[in-house]
């Protein structure tokens, strides 16, 4: 949790030392994590395939990095954009894990 917390207090002097946040705060945290389970996501990342993350029209050096950083034990992020992609694969992936179409 600690760990968590020197990450997230480290961005935010970084942000407030490159002009992107306008205050800076060193109280103790209230942090509550809200996270989806690390491991949940991790095994997700895991279990798509190349050839089904490009069939949505994703990039798919985008999910060689994010199955990269999935492997590894350390913090990793992701973008809201990549995030919201994933969210799409859960709507995307029928119960046999074949491809459905949407419909935009």
């Amino acid at each position: 949790m600690w760990s968590c917390v020197m990450l997230l207090k480290g961005r935010e002097l970084a942000h407030y030392l490159t002009g992107k946040k306008r205050t800076l705060d060193f109280m103790a945290p209230k942090y509550q994590v809200d996270r989806i389970g690390s491991a949940d996501i991790r095994r997700k990342i895991l279990s798509i395939a190349y050839a089904d993350w490009k069939k949505l029209g994703f990039s798919k050096g985008t999910l060689h990095y994010m199955k990269q950083n999935a492997k590894g034990d350390q913090l990793f992020t992701l973008n809201k954009h990549v995030m919201t992609r994933l969210n799409l694969w859960d709507q995307s992936v029928d119960k046999y894990g074949s491809i459905v179409d949407l419909g935009d």
